[in-house]
């Protein structure tokens, strides 16, 4: 068996007979002695307390999406009317399970991962108490993996939310979730890293890093400080099995409710850009601007006008070591920031100018992705919104269109479509913009879409 190569395996009789003989002696021990319910006049320390108190704003979450299925026979009316298939669309009910936080108990509020419930046609809560509540969807942000749905605000208890940047690495924390959809499940452990980004195939990322193990579903689930207060949301987990392997990561409360306010706001995140171009620094760029080995940063190449950036004094040749507290030692670092960092307020920007550290002063503002609907290019996406990728998606090696937002009971939903997906290739001619999508369907029927989700890839026809 791999992994126990070399390792004595016992055979059943054995381990019957250790666990008859282990019985025995627990009998024969609690016979003669009890734990103690104080030491020194102390209670022993426990969690219960204040487990009592928080589990019940944790809950669990059941998705479910229904997926058109196409079978070529079926598209042909001889072969329907020959067999007399009834002329209805075929269907598959796609099913997630996850865990979400009520955060909002006057409002029902609950803050979730956007990967657990984005895309779904129904949603349903079940609550610490047994209640299950049907649930809306009022927004889901994939770049940082935050949703917040609403179910009914009846009899519901609500967890605060902690300053999560105050957290420190050696913290106690405790994750909260349904894994395997065991139901709610309790685990303890630090905070092991802050500020983990970096990771492939994430968006957006600043996370908590904790060895509390989290496991599939833990997904939107709570990780609570020993006062019981939500410090962040689960949501990944780093491993080559696909089970616990002591690393997991949670997005930050502070980052969450940031991406709340918005959603609840604008019905979207909104998000501003420096306006610059950049590329990593390697040891040639160092000598001859005279770097230090050791230093980081990202080289502008670039300065759009009319941008932040521009009106911070931003040139072509600087190197940025630092924006708005945060270190950059990478064009990703830079991407990364520039997508978590607040709009409308003023920061600050460290750069390197000719060997001089220099330090500027911007705003972001908020930038709106050029979008249309998907209906005007081609009648059977209607019901989706598309839009082009940013440049820090773009940065990060995604090519094509993305889908915005898709309509429930409409064409495009029909097909799968889903929000977050990106249209890569239309019959196989890949797709760069808006412009390359509407010239590629124009008199092209049938088409096979080519679509990327979350690092796969995924093969739609339109009828």
């Amino acid at each position: 068996m791999s992994g126990f190569a070399g390792r004595f395996v016992p055979t059943p009789m054995q381990l019957f007979r250790a666990a008859c003989l282990s019985l025995g002696l627990l009998i024969s021990a609690t016979a003669t002695a009890t734990l103690p319910a104080v030491v020194d006049g102390q209670p022993l320390p426990s969690l219960a307390p204040m487990l009592e108190r928080v589990t019940p704003a944790v809950v669990n979450i059941n998705s479910s999406q229904r997926v058109r299925v196409r079978n070529p026979f079926f598209d042909d009316p001889f072969f329907r009317r020959f067999f007399d298939v009834p002329d209805v669309p075929q269907e598959r009910v796609d099913r997630a399970l996850g865990s979400g936080v009520i955060v909002d108990a006057t409002r029902g509020l609950v803050l979730t991962n956007s990967h657990v419930v984005n895309g779904a046609d129904e949603i349903s809560v079940t609550l610490h108490d047994g209640r299950t509540l049907k649930a809306e969807l009022v927004g889901a942000d994939p770049a940082t993996d935050v949703a917040v749905i609403r179910v009914p605000a009846e009899r519901l208890t609500a967890l605060a939310l902690a300053d999560s940047d105050r957290l420190r690495v050696g913290d106690f924390v405790v994750a909260i979730g349904n894994p395997f959809g065991l139901g709610q499940t309790v685990t303890s452990g630090i905070v092991s890293a802050l500020g983990r980004s970096g990771i492939g195939g994430l968006g957006y990322q600043n996370f908590i890093q904790t060895d509390a193990s989290i496991n599939p579903g833990n997904s939107g689930g709570a990780l609570v400080n020993l006062r019981g207060e939500l410090v962040g949301i689960n949501t990944a987990i780093l491993s080559p099995s696909g089970g616990n392997v002591g690393i997991g990561f949670a997005i930050p409360a502070s980052l969450s409710r940031t991406i709340m306010e918005q959603l609840l706001a604008n019905g979207e995140v909104l998000r501003g850009s420096l306006g610059v171009r950049v590329q990593d620094l390697d040891e040639r760029l160092k000598r001859a601007l005279g770097l230090q080995e050791s230093q980081r940063g990202a080289l502008v190449t670039q300065v759009v006008p009319d941008s932040p950036a521009e009106a911070a004094d931003v040139r072509s040749g600087d190197v940025i070591t630092e924006i708005g507290g945060r270190p950059v030692s990478s064009a990703g670092d830079l991407a990364n920031s520039e997508g978590l960092l607040p709009l409308n307020r003023k920061l600050n920007l460290s750069l390197i100018r000719e060997g001089t550290a220099l330090t500027r002063e911007f705003t972001l503002t908020a930038s709106r992705q050029q979008r249309t609907a998907a209906g005007r290019i081609d009648g059977r996406l209607q019901g989706a919104t598309l839009g082009e990728l940013t440049s820090e998606q773009v940065r990060g090696g995604l090519r094509g269109v993305l889908v915005l937002a898709v309509d429930q009971g409409t064409r495009a939903a029909e097909l799968g479509l889903r929000p977050g997906d990106v249209v890569s290739a239309v019959n196989r001619s890949r797709v760069g913009s808006l412009a390359d999508l509407t010239a590629l369907l124009q008199g092209s029927p049938p088409v096979v879409l080519t679509i990327n989700r979350g690092g796969r890839g995924y093969v739609l026809q339109l009828p």
